[in-house]
This record gives C-alpha cells, structure tokens and sequence, in this order.
C-alpha cells in the first residue's frame, strides 16, 4: 500500500534541501501528500535581571520570524503550501511525533548523517523518531555537504 501522507523533519541549509528532495520524489511516486516541520529548541538563557529576560525574547522572536520566513521558502521551492510547513518550538522528537500524529502521516522522513553505530548513524534525534514513532520512518542519508 503507498504512502499517503508524508511529514519531513527539516533543517535548514543544504541538508533539509536534500531530504526534501527525496521525499518530494517519493511523494511523486505515490501521489502522496506532503509536509514538513522545523523544530526549535528553546533558548535558555540564565537570567539574572528583567532586562536579560526582555533581549532573550526579543532574540527568540527575532529568530522565530526569521526561521519561519526561511521555512516557508524551502517549503515553496518543493510545491508545499504553507498550511503544510509547520515551524514548532520544543523538543524535536515530540513535536515531529505530535504533528504526524495530528496529520495522520503515514511515513516520517528525516535525515541521517550516516556515521558509526546506529545512534550516531542515525543521530539521537532521528533515533528516537525510528523507535517511537507510531508510522514507518525512513531515514535519508546525507552525504558529506
């Protein structure tokens, strides 16, 4: 049975063009539906005073908006509407977990830096997603960029 709902778990850069371009491909294959999610892991900053507490919100904000405006760019450049290209904030194997629950994903994609033992092949990122995933997850391996 083919895959009908697909979640990609990006990066920005290089590397999240690169799984992109093999799920796009795969959702070609399958006439499959496709979307993605970036991440962040909130920035915690020891503050000391109110002012600290105000820059480091203003610094997230910043960086949020940046983020999304780059997510919805990459997410453009492989034909998925922005409904579809989700910018989360806590921790990345929740929030993937919880958005292909929440999209009834069939397949998550994430990336793979291929190095020695499954945990650093896969990371512990992409390792937690493959053992607690409720749907089948594939794992595209990175070259070197």
């Amino acid at each position: 049975m083919a895959y009908q709902n697909i979640l990609v778990a990006v990066e920005m850069g290089n590397e999240g063009r690169y799984v992109l371009e093999k799920a796009r491909a795969l959702t070609v294959l399958m006439k499959a539906s496709l979307s993605c999610v970036h991440v962040l892991e909130p920035i915690f900053i020891d503050t000391g005073s109110d002012m600290i507490l105000d820059i480091s919100t203003e610094i997230e904000e910043k960086r949020n908006t940046v983020l999304k405006e780059q997510l919805y760019k990459l997410a453009d450049e492989f034909s998925i509407p922005q409904d579809s290209a989700h910018l989360r904030e806590g921790s990345i194997k929740s929030e993937v977990m919880a958005l292909a629950e929440e999209n009834n994903s069939d397949l998550i994609i994430v990336g793979s830096h291929g190095r020695h033992g499954l945990a650093l092949m896969l990371g512990s990122t992409a390792n937690a997603i493959l053992h607690h995933a409720q749907c089948d997850v594939l794992a595209v391996r990175i070259p070197g960029l």
